[in-house]
């Protein structure tokens, strides 16, 4: 079955990048691409939930943060896992990037090791 995995970042380019790597490497992903924290709510909002959120941290309007706090605090919302996909890669927001999410990846991202990540997490969740 195919995995939708939401990418989230005000940069296209991010998005674009992720969306070829995941899905013509392999059919097993759906990569669906929001440039901003609220466009995610809103998807989020819809009837399908997506299995895995990859969220750029700083992001005019929303950031990262608070769209990650906001998905946590609802209950719909909150099983879908985050792994944060940010140029901010200072040790510090890290650690609490990984309190607060299953994945931290600092861009510019290594393909093999994200592939590697949505793999993991996703067949964590398939168990």
């Amino acid at each position: 079955m195919v995995k939708t995995i939401l990418v989230v970042d005000d940069y296209i380019d991010t998005v674009l990048s992720v969306k070829h790597v995941l899905e013509d490497t392999t059919k097993e992903y759906q990569v669906i691409g929001v440039d901003s924290g609220e466009k995610c709510l809103k998807v989020l909002q819809g009837d399908h939930l997506p299995d895995l959120i990859l969220l750029d941290i700083m992001m005019p309007g929303m950031s990262g943060w608070d769209v990650a706090a906001r998905i946590k605090e609802n209950d719909r919302w909150s099983a879908v896992p985050i792994v944060f996909l940010t140029a901010v890669g200072d040790e510090m927001s890290a650690g609490a990037g990984l309190l607060t999410s299953e994945g931290y990846i600092v861009k510019p991202f290594d393909i093999v090791k994200l592939k590697e990540c949505v793999k993991r997490i996703l067949a964590a969740r398939s168990v």
